[in-house]
């Protein structure tokens, strides 16, 4: 299905942060081995990145980043900070949007068509960017987690489309 929005080398960009909010939504999982597995199939699959916050000593996580490398996705991660909120609420953050935002546009020499795996309206800049240097744009999330700004500036493809493809 993707394969026919993409053109040339593709790489993928994957908010992790933003798709386990949509995997709520969905109320299903996304299997990260079948989703690499489904652009492989798909199109002329580059490289793969996966940004994400990472807890020291989550031997869960851990895992699930080992798994990650292991299918061949490149891994941007930082460590998650406690933030201490003006209503006292603890807060965890590791936002990766600068990183995942230079990647695209830094590698942009690399490919002919990027996917996000984000509905973060903070990525709308970089998408328009990108496409301004002849590059085409696909963003994959799901509605109800997708901004109007990242409709507006990318093809966009409902995660729900491709549940029996990439889902656990």
């Amino acid at each position: 299905m993707i394969g026919q929005f993409t053109k040339g080398k593709v790489y993928i960009f994957i908010d992790v942060a933003n798709i386990f909010y949509s995997q709520r939504t969905l109320k299903w999982k996304i299997s990260y081995e079948k989703l690499i597995g489904y652009f492989k199939k798909e199109c002329d699959l580059g490289k793969c990145y996966v940004y994400t916050g990472v807890f020291n000593d989550d031997h869960g996580q851990e895992k699930f980043l080992n798994m990650l490398k292991k299918h061949g996705y490149i891994l941007r991660t930082k460590p998650v900070k406690k933030i201490l909120t003006r209503e006292g609420k603890i807060e965890w953050k590791a936002d990766l949007d600068v990183e995942l935002s230079f990647d695209m546009d830094d590698l942009g020499n690399e490919y002919d068509t990027a996917v996000l795996l984000s509905g973060d309206s903070d990525f709308a800049f970089v998408l328009k960017r990108i496409k301004s240097k002849g590059k085409r744009a696909i963003v994959m999330s799901t509605r109800g987690h997708i901004s109007l700004e990242l409709i507006k500036e990318a093809k966009f493809i409902d995660l729900r489309k491709l549940k029996n493809e990439i889902s656990l």
